[in-house]
């Protein structure tokens, strides 16, 4: 039995650190990944980001896969992907927000649309509506990562039992039941401005409700949708 502690206490200090370090390059070719995919689509989106907007776009996407294994705040997916699908489609939005724009996030989980949004436009503000204590607390996280604190609030509760704040937009991206939950979205969200993220049968859901929207294709995809609504 000692002889097979000794064996395993060997092998866990030679190949511990070999492993560290082969974890540390992997993470840092996916960050150069993730950069380049930026670099190389972000144009497709009508944007100009900066090397600093892009490094801390990057940063955020580190910590997501460093909590994403526990928590699975995303599916899994490359850096091209995750810079395509999760960065610069939220980024569209900011073509719908003004300057100082403040907005509620519902079903905020990864932080996906709004804080890229938070960290290429300073001027925005938001309340970060999530039920999932657990994914809440890796808001809280990231906000302080991202140094978003002054500019940020978080709502750990679903969000239909939450007074809506003092907000002129309203945007979702990935709530549970997203159709189902159009009507209480709608009444929850008065008069704001509403900008969903969705596919043919939010759509759908959203005229059934009497709604006249514009929406925008996604680039690069077939049905992927930001849809923009107010009455």
């Amino acid at each position: 039995m000692k002889a097979v502690l000794r064996a395993t206490f060997f092998a866990y200090v030679c190949v511990s650190p070999l492993l560290m370090r082969g974890l540390l390059q992997r993470f840092k070719k996916m960050r150069s990944e993730f950069i380049s995919a930026i670099q190389a689509n972000q144009g497709a989106y009508d944007l100009g980001l900066s090397d600093e907007q892009i490094e801390r776009l990057a940063d955020f996407y580190d910590l997501v896969q460093e909590h994403n294994p526990i928590l699975h705040l995303v599916g899994p997916c490359s850096p091209e992907e995750f810079a395509i699908r999760h960065i610069l489609e939220s980024l569209t939005l900011l073509q719908h927000l003004p300057q100082k724009a403040r907005f509620a996030d519902i079903g905020a989980g990864a932080g996906l649309p709004s804080i890229p949004c938070l960290i290429v436009r300073e001027g925005l503000t938001c309340v970060l509506i999530e039920s999932k204590e657990k994914k809440a607390g890796f808001l809280r996280i990231a906000i302080a990562k991202c140094e978003l604190e002054g500019r940020t609030e978080i709502i750990s509760s679903q969000f239909s039992e939450t007074p809506r704040p003092d907000v002129s937009y309203v945007t979702c991206r990935a709530l549970d039941k997203f159709t189902q939950k159009v009507p209480q979205l709608l009444k929850w969200s008065g008069n704001c401005t509403l900008l969903f993220f969705g596919g043919p049968a939010l759509r759908e859901a959203m005229q059934k409700r009497g709604l006249k929207i514009k929406e925008r294709l996604m680039p690069m995809s077939e049905q992927r949708y930001l849809f923009i609504a107010s009455r």
